[in-house]
């Protein structure tokens, strides 16, 4: 009886050796979704450029809906940059493109919640897009109110990214 409890033991000490390896090793080179506050990016930055990537609503009440903020990314190299993804840390932001004639393009939102749409946006040398960023206070009822800090990744067809941050302290 002993040496069959000390074997079910031996197994189950191996099944969760096993189980925090292939988690810690998951963590490490996987790319899950970045969740509400928790940006992720690589190693490369994009060639794409911003002068401006956070910004602070300060205070902003739930009563007043929707608030947005708008981005400049610039192509300042002499070659065509194609940004392949543009995603958000939750689904409480919206991103879009606005492209020079004023058409957008999005919405953008976090992966794993339904269909996120490729980019595929094509700046070329020396152009510039806006970014539009749209947050949404009620997104997460009245649990929702307090600081918020939400990321927007670009990812272009290097691999190259770009994060934006937004901040908001959400009052009812």
């Amino acid at each position: 009886m002993k040496s069959n409890l000390a074997i079910n033991l031996l197994i189950v000490v191996v099944i969760l050796a096993g189980l925090f390896t292939w988690g810690y090793y998951s963590k490490k080179g996987g790319t899950a979704a970045s969740i509400q506050g928790a940006g992720i990016l690589t190693d490369s930055k994009s060639l794409l450029t911003a002068p401006e990537t956070f910004y602070d609503f300060g205070e902003i009440s739930m009563k007043d809906g929707d608030v947005s903020r708008e981005f400049t990314i610039t192509n300042s190299t002499d070659k065509d940059i194609t940004v392949k993804t543009l995603l958000t840390s939750c689904m409480c932001t919206s991103a879009f493109i606005v492209r020079p004639d004023g058409k957008t393009k999005g919405p953008f939102k976090m992966p794993g919640m339904g269909y996120v749409p490729p980019a595929n946006e094509i700046i070329k040398a020396g152009e510039s897009r806006i970014i539009r960023v749209v947050f949404d206070p009620n997104a997460h009822g009245p649990a929702g109110v307090g600081q918020i800090d939400r990321f927007i990744n670009l990812t272009d067809e290097n691999g190259g990214e770009l994060q934006f941050e937004i901040k908001a302290l959400v009052k009812p």
